[in-house]
């Protein structure tokens, strides 16, 4: 017997929910990138060789990779620590980018760091990304990036902000040459201008070992969001807003995970739709 095309479909997403057992769903299914797309806007390294890719005479580049176009294979599906894994080689800067967006939801990942750098990151710190609320094409931002919210993922660096062609108002305090979460702090907005900047620093670094698998989760709710390292809220981000539009509230976009020169890892990529904050992240009363 043949069952029709939409019944398939509508069984296939039955199992995946029935499997998980509860309300999570997965944004890996842990054989291919299906439901992403790859978007490399930055120009390849010279001595990198990239078949296919217009050159100039002096052997620079001519364009990026583009949209759907991987190479050097930057983005793979492979098995590691006896588990289906998303691998990112870090070779160049750009994402991978779902081609759903999503409103309320809790995103939960887990993460690690390979062996590899590239180029001008040889000697910086591993460094990816987790971004949200996107709400253009890649390249909108440092010829990079979407517009968007990035939930960090570097060294040293797990769970900060960076409000990339947008802006979120994060209670903050100055630490030194930076501004940091504070949950006692003062709203302060931070968008990409003096005197604040995009860049607000965690709470408290809670990176496992290098090598180990960090878990992390994001919830996005009514335009607000927290940061979650290992169990720890280490932001709590309210307001979101888009810089370009008539509607600035920003409650909803796509899921981008980065390569920005650092090998690593992402398995059990998976949401879960809310209707409110999950009570083990829920601002304390006051």
């Amino acid at each position: 017997m043949r069952f029709p095309l939409f019944l398939i479909s509508t069984l296939l997403l039955v199992n995946v929910v029935q499997a998980s057992g509860d309300s999570w769903q997965a944004l890996f299914n842990g054989k291919d990138l299906t439901g992403w797309d790859t978007e490399m806007m930055r120009k390849p390294d010279p001595t990198w060789d990239v078949p296919g890719l217009k050159r100039d005479a002096n052997g620079v580049y001519l364009e990026p990779m583009g949209k759907n176009n991987d190479p050097l294979h930057v983005f793979s599906v492979i098995d590691l620590d006896g588990q289906p894994t998303i691998h990112v080689s870090g070779q160049g800067f750009g994402v991978m980018m779902t081609t759903a967006t999503f409103t309320n939801i809790h995103l939960r990942l887990e993460v690690k760091w390979g062996k590899r750098k590239w180029s001008d990151k040889l000697h910086q710190p591993y460094d990816s990304g987790l971004l949200y609320f996107c709400h253009s094409e890649a390249g909108a931002v440092f010829g990079t990036w979407p517009r968007c919210l990035e939930f960090q993922i570097n060294q040293k660096e797990f769970g900060d902000l960076y409000a990339l062609g947008s802006q979120v108002t994060v209670p903050a305090r100055q630490d030194g040459n930076v501004w940091r979460y504070d949950p006692a702090g003062t709203p302060t907005l931070f968008v990409d201008k003096p005197p604040i900047g995009m860049h607000c620093a965690h709470l408290e670094d809670l990176e496992k070992p290098e090598g180990e698998w960090n878990t992390l989760d994001l919830i996005i709710f009514n335009g607000n969001s927290i940061h979650v390292v290992n169990g720890k809220v280490v932001m709590r981000l309210y307001n979101a807003q888009q810089l370009d539009g008539a509607a600035p509230a920003l409650t909803s976009g796509k899921i981008c995970l980065q390569t920005e020169g650092g090998e690593c890892y992402f398995r059990n990529v998976e949401i879960e739709p809310i209707t409110e904050i999950p009570a083990e992240y829920a601002e304390p009363k006051k």
